[in-house]
C-alpha cells in the first residue's frame, strides 16, 4: 500500500524514460550487485532445467563462487547473465554425477545438457511463479518462496516482509520445496481454467518483489531497485496473459504510479525526501498517464479489488500539482474502501495519514490506536511520533521515534529517524 508520505509502500519502482524504462545496468556495478541482479533468472532456468529448486539453489551458489574467483582475476564478461547459466549447468552436472543412484543421475544429467534454452528468459520466471504459487502450498509459503527463488531475496529480509521471525519463515521455506519436490508440482504456467485459482498469491508476489525494490528492507533505500522493473515487466506478461482480470490491471497500474516517483524520493546525498516535499517535476508523467489509462479501463470491468483502489490512490498523488492541491477526502474514500476489502493493519495506517491531512493529527491518531499487530514495524511508530509532534506533544514523539528506531530497518531510513528525533531539540 503506497502512502502519501511515499515512506510506507509495504504491505503482506531511476531513469527517466517513461513508463516502459527497465533498469539499464551500470558499466560501475560490482560482481555482488551484478550477482544479485542476474540471480533470479539464473535461478529460474535451473529450476526449469532440473525441476529441483535446491539443486538449483546450490548450483548457482557454485557459480557465483565461481564468478568471484574467476571475473575477480579475468574481469566481468561481456554477459555475465549468460556466463553465470553456462556455469551453474555444469556445477548442476557435476552435483548429479556425485550422487547415488548414478545411471537414473546420468539420463537426469543428459537432459540437463541438451534441454535447449527458453526461447524467452522472462517466461522462465512466470512459470516458476506459477509452480510456487501451486494452491497445493500455504498462501503464505506460496508468496515466500516466490520471493526466495524469483528476487533472491534472503530468508532474513523476507521474514522482515511478513514481521515473523527468521526461523519461522526458514521452516517455511523448507517445507514448501519440500512439498513441490514430493508432489512433482509442474513447473509450467497453469491452463487457463487453472489460472484464477493461482492469481491472488502470483498478484501479491510480484507486488512484494516491486515493493521490495521501492523500499529495501536493508542496507540503502534503493538498494534492491532493480527489482521494481522486473516486477513492473512480470506485470505486463501478466496483463497479456490474463486481459480480463482487472487486478492484474490494476497491480500494473499501481506499479508503474509509484515507480514514477522514483526520480524525486532521495536527495543528492541518499536521504529520504517525504512525498509532501519532492520535486514533481521530476516524476514520470508519462508513467502515471499510463497508470490512470490502465486504472479507469479495469474499474470499468465492474469488479473492484483492493490494487485498483490502491492505483487509484497513487494515480490521485500522481496527478495533483502540489501536496496541498491533492484530492485528500477523496483519498480518505478509497482508503475506507480499501479496508473494507483487506483487513491488512498497514491499510489502516495509510488510512490514518490521510485522515490526519483531512481532520488533524488527532483523528489520525485515534485511528492508529486500533491498530493491532505492528510491534515490529517502525513505520507504524514513525507515523504515530510525526502525528504526535504536530501535536505538540514533543516528548511523547520523541519516545515513540524511539520505538520506531528499535525496530529493524533499512540504513536510510534510520539515518531519516534519527534526524527527525534530533529536531525534536
Amino acid at each position: 500500500m503506497v502512502l502519501p508520505s511515499d515512506q510506507h509502500p509495504r504491505s503482506v519502482a531511476r531513469g527517466g524514460q517513461g513508463a516502459r524504462t527497465l533498469f539499464a545496468r551500470p558499466l560501475s556495478l560490482t560482481i555482488e550487485e551484478i550477482l544479485r541482479i542476474e540471480g533470479g533468472q539464473v535461478l529460474a532456468t535451473l529450476i526449469r532445467l532440473t525441476h529441483d529448486i535446491q539443486l538449483a539453489e546450490d548450483a548457482l551458489q557454485d557459480a557465483a563462487l565461481a564468478a568471484l574467483e574467476t571475473w575477480g582475476r579475468k574481469g566481468v564478461p561481456d554477459k555475465p547473465g549468460a556466463w553465470l547459466t553456462t556455469t551453474a549447468r555444469n556445477k548442476a552436472l557435476d552435483r548429479i554425477r556425485r550422487e547415488t543412484n548414478r545411471a537414473e543421475k546420468e539420463t537426469e544429467a543428459v537432459a540437463l545438457l541438451t534441454d535447449p534454452p527458453s526461447a524467452s528468459p522472462v517466461d522462465d520466471r512466470l512459470r516458476l511463479m506459477f509452480t510456487c504459487c501451486h494452491p497445493a502450498l500455504a498462501l503464505e509459503a506460496r508468496v515466500a518462496l516466490t520471493l526466495r527463488t524469483i528476487s533472491g531475496l534472503s530468508t532474513t529480509e523476507i521474514a522482515r516482509a511478513f514481521l515473523v521471525p527468521d526461523s519461522t519463515m526458514g521452516q517455511r521455506l523448507s517445507r514448501a520445496k519440500r512439498k513441490i519436490a514430493i508432489a512433482r508440482i509442474p513447473y509450467r504456467v497453469p491452463e487457463d481454467h487453472e489460472l484464477p485459482e493461482r492469481l491472488p498469491a502470483v498478484l501479491t508476489s510480484v507486488y512484494l518483489i516491486f515493493t521490495t525494490g521501492h523500499h529495501a528492507p536493508s542496507g540503502a533505500f534503493d538498494a534492491r531497485i532493480d527489482l521494481a522493473p522486473e516486477a513492473i515487466r512480470l506485470g505486463r506478461l501478466l496483463s497479456v496473459l490474463m486481459p480480463g482480470e482487472p487486478e492484474v490491471g490494476g497491480l500494473l497500474a499501481l506499479m508503474l504510479a509509484t515507480h514514477a516517483r522514483r526520480e524525486a524520493r532521495l536527495d543528492g546525498h541518499g536521504d529520504v525526501v517525504l512525498l509532501a516535499e519532492q520535486d514533481r517535476t521530476r516524476w514520470d508523467a508519462d508513467a502515471i498517464a499510463e497508470a490512470s489509462d490502465l486504472v479507469e479501463r479495469a474499474l470499468r470491468m465492474g469488479r473492484p479489488g483492493p490494487y485498483q483502489a490502491q492505483a487509484a490512490i497513487a494515480c490521485l498523488h500522481g496527478q495533483a500539482p502540489s501536496d496541498a492541491a491533492t484530492d485528500w477526502k477523496q483519498i480518505v474514500d478509497l482508503y475506507r474502501i480499501l479496508e473494507s476489502m483487506t483487513s491488512l493493519p498497514v491499510v489502516r495506517v495509510n488510512r490514518a495519514v490521510a485522515e490526519a491531512k483531512v481532520f488533524g493529527p488527532a483523528d489520525g491518531l485515534a485511528l492508529l490506536d486500533s491498530v493491532e499487530g505492528v510491534d515490529g514495524w517502525h513505520l507504524y511508530w514513525s507515523t504515530r511520533a510525526e502525528l504526535l509532534r504536530q501535536l505538540g506533544r514533543t516528548d511523547a514523539a520523541r519516545e515513540v521515534y524511539g520505538r520506531a528506531l528499535a525496530c529493524e530497518m533499512n540504513d536510510t531510513d534510520r539515518r531519516f529517524l534519527t534526524g527527525r528525533v534530533e529536531t525534536l531539540g
